[in-house]
C-alpha cells in the first residue's frame, strides 16, 4: 500500500543518513521502525526468525568469521 507522510526537515535528513549508512532504503527502515513499534505496543515478542543474524565475514584467503557468538560486550570493556 502506498501512503504520504510529511516529517519534519530534520527527521527526514536523519532517517535518510541512517538507512544510506546502513546500506537501506528509507521505506525499509521506516517499514522496520514501524513494525518494532507495533510489536513493542501489543506485548508480543519477535520470532527467532525475525531476529537479526550477524554477518559471515568472508576473507581473501577464503576463510570465514562467523559473528554469531561473538560476545561484543568485550570490546566495551
Amino acid at each position: 500500500m502506498r501512503t504520504t507522510i510529511d516529517l519534519p526537515d530534520a527527521l527526514f535528513r536523519r532517517t535518510k543518513a541512517v538507512a544510506a549508512l546502513r546500506g537501506s532504503s528509507m521505506k525499509d527502515l521506516i517499514v522496520r521502525a514501524i513494525e518494532r513499534e507495533l510489536v513493542a505496543k501489543s506485548g508480543n515478542q519477535a520470532k527467532p526468525s525475525q531476529r537479526a543474524k550477524f554477518p559471515v565475514v568472508h576473507l581473501r584467503s577464503g576463510r570465514e568469521i562467523d559473528l554469531a557468538d561473538f560476545d561484543f560486550d568485550d570490546l566495551l570493556a
